[in-house]
């Protein structure tokens, strides 16, 4: 087993639930890091596959420990657990389906020893094993202020595998929500409470990680979605400046509009995206707004 790192500068926290081959993925990519004085939390949310076996091949290559608990059904509790048990001032978020490029944690850790709070980055989307062209990215969104604002009414996005935050920001703001009502949108949540805080997110405009498409998502268009999106949003809205409350109402319906229209509920695409456009939202998504609704008038002419 690799001896225990004195003072790690980085815990990478990975909740895993029955992806023993992802996470192997995953760990490969940590071991290619250049940067290598950090620790490694797998925190399984009860799996029945060979995921602590996977763990345990690394341990003579990685500060790693692996630790399970009974199932919560999704990841806020198993990252509440690693940061509970991270060493390190800086905890790097990274799901178990998730890679990340060998310079990654090199890139991160020097802003953040720069002075700031959060940082972030683009991803590649990948959807099938093997995959070598990368035309599908997730881009991240260059920090608007304030951030509370800008995460509630523009499109921000800060991608969870790509981020790094201090722990003792996560400490301030009670980890992340367990609420099961927020299951898979509790990593915007946590931007938002951290927002609060501060105003040092930076984003690292490079492709420094790799985003799993290729099935198993529990973000993936439904409407479990739009009922999760709509109770973040619930959560904040009158701490809005009244200025801001009708903008950010009208980017929650352009929201609802589009997880409904990757789902082929038309009725609720063109009645939110109808509401988004009566609604002061920024331009750009004035324009995508209009682009989405005129696609799910004529599918449901024709249909």
């Amino acid at each position: 087993m690799r001896k225990q790192l004195a003072n790690p500068a980085v815990a990478v926290v990975i909740p895993t639930f029955n992806r023993a081959e992802d996470l192997r993925r995953c760990l490969e990519s940590l071991v290619a890091q250049t940067f290598d004085n950090f620790e490694v939390l797998v925190c399984d949310d009860g799996s029945t596959d060979a995921s602590a076996a996977v763990a345990g091949e690394f341990e003579d290559r990685l500060d790693i420990q692996f630790e399970t608990a009974e199932n919560f059904g999704g990841p806020a509790r198993p990252r509440n657990r690693g940061v509970a048990k991270a060493r390190a001032p800086y905890i790097a978020f990274l799901d178990s389906d998730d890679w990340w490029t060998p310079v990654k944690l090199a890139r991160c850790v020097a802003v953040l020893d720069a002075g700031a709070d959060l940082v972030y980055h683009h991803l590649f989307s990948v959807r099938s094993i093997g995959q070598s062209r990368f035309d599908e990215k997730v881009i991240s969104t260059a920090p608007k202020h304030p951030m509370f604002v800008a995460l509630l009414c523009t499109g921000m996005s800060v991608p969870n595998s790509s981020a790094v935050v201090r722990k003792s920001l996560l400490n301030q703001i009670g980890g992340i929500s367990e609420n099961r009502d927020l299951i898979s949108v509790e990593d915007y949540d946590t931007w938002i409470r951290l927002a609060r805080l501060t105003e040092k997110f930076v984003r690292i405009p490079e492709y420094l990680g790799y985003y799993w498409l290729g099935g198993g998502n529990i973000s993936a268009a439904s409407p479990k979605q739009i009922a999760r999106i709509k109770v973040l949003y619930s959560q904040y809205m009158d701490d809005l400046p009244a200025k801001y409350r009708t903008k950010a109402e009208g980017f929650l319906a352009y929201r609802i509009g589009r997880i409904a229209q990757q789902h082929g509920n038309s009725e609720i695409t063109i009645d939110s995206l109808k509401t988004a456009l009566k609604s002061p939202i920024d331009w750009v998504f004035r324009l995508k707004a209009a682009y989405w609704l005129a696609r799910g008038l004529a599918s449901k002419t024709n249909s």
